[in-house]
């Protein structure tokens, strides 16, 4: 989780430094303006940043926060998983009550093709597509 919160951070900022440079930009362009040929360099500065900060945070940090997150709440949920079985199994119950009580996790449609299969071939298929 703290690696998603750290590029949710750079997301904020990102716009933020855009603007900097979007300021210092436009500082050398009236600093010059004597200079016609200089105005269109402080111009190109200004405009540029803000285009760069604004695509670091859109393009890069929020999706790979997200993925990031997705990730992380895929993880917390197969530990969950296995806690949940370990317990299962140190408890003594049967490996039916074991497999219905880790059914409880699968999404609905899983379980309905769970049904279906013989017994850990959903979780099979799901690693498939993992």
């Amino acid at each position: 989780r703290a690696g998603a919160g750290i590029f949710e951070a750079m997301a904020q900022y990102a716009p933020a430094f855009g603007l900097v440079g979007t300021l210092i930009g436009l500082i050398n362009m009236l600093r010059s303006l004597e200079d016609p040929a200089s105005v269109g360099r402080g111009m190109a500065v200004a405009l540029l940043t803000t285009l760069y900060g604004a695509i670091l945070a859109n393009l890069f940090c929020l999706p790979i926060a997200g993925k990031l997150k997705a990730r992380s709440a895929e993880e917390i949920l197969n530990r969950q998983i296995m806690v949940e079985g370990i317990l299962a199994i140190q408890a003594g119950d049967s490996p039916r009550i074991v497999e219905e009580k880790l059914r409880a996790f699968l999404p609905p449609s899983a379980q309905a093709r769970a049904g279906k299969q013989r017994p850990g071939a959903v979780l099979d298929h799901e690693l498939e597509e993992a």
